[in-house]
């Protein structure tokens, strides 16, 4: 939860920027509505962009159908991979070029294996660096991606990379034999850590991630960033 207010609000930021005054937001499910509809309409309403909310159900290619040429263009998406995917194939008859901004959950490989539309360009914020980054713990991901699994990077994965590095490091910090009790103090300490040049720490004031990118599917089917 956490974690994506900090990625709504960099999406939300990089348009407003841009001298956009007008989007539209998509929740994949009644639930993801009630999550973040509040935090995505306080977030716009401080950067002064008008909101047009659509809530998703059981037909997402339905809701997609639905839009008129008055629907904003560009659409930021709260919801997962398949759900996504299901939403760009209603886009695809649509007159009106759509972009899609997308949260983190969102995998943009896997949506075009799952026949996402391609008509529709994908932004997607992530909380890690980029896949083909220079940092040491990157390049150790992709060398260990390389050697284990045959599949491309992805910042999905290189996130739970970086999480299990970090699980590992608090781990080996702990004095003599692993229990329940000090595994479980070792993290409510939140220890900064440096993991291979990202750094992790926590701020008690601010528990949200300030480290935000974005990648993008194109149209043509290439992935940028």
């Amino acid at each position: 939860m956490r974690r994506a207010r900090s990625e709504i609000a960099h999406a939300l930021k990089t348009l407003s920027v841009m001298g956009l005054q007008e989007l539209g937001a998509v929740y994949a499910s009644p639930q993801a509505y009630t999550a973040y509809h509040g935090e995505v309409e306080r977030i716009a309403s401080g950067m002064k962009l008008s909101l047009q909310a659509f809530r998703g159900a059981d037909n997402l290619r339905a809701l997609g159908q639905q839009l008129t040429p008055r629907t904003p263009a560009v659409l930021l998406f709260i919801g997962g991979t398949p759900e996504l995917a299901e939403f760009t194939q209603g886009l695809e008859k649509q007159a009106r070029q759509r972009y899609i901004v997308a949260l983190a959950d969102v995998n943009l490989q896997t949506m075009q294996q799952m026949g996402a539309a391609r008509n529709t360009p994908v932004i997607a914020t992530q909380p890690v660096p980029m896949v083909n980054a220079s940092l040491p713990v990157v390049r150790a991901y992709r060398e260990t991606l390389a050697r284990l699994f045959d599949e491309p990077p992805t910042s999905l994965s290189l996130a739970g990379y970086i999480a299990a590095r970090y699980t590992h490091d608090v781990l080996a910090d702990i004095d003599g034999v692993l229990t329940r009790q000090n595994v479980l103090a070792a993290f409510q300490r939140r220890n900064n850590l440096d993991v291979g040049g990202f750094r992790v720490q926590f701020n008690p004031q601010r528990r949200s991630s300030t480290y935000v990118t974005q990648s993008m599917l194109t149209v043509d089917g290439r992935l940028i960033g």
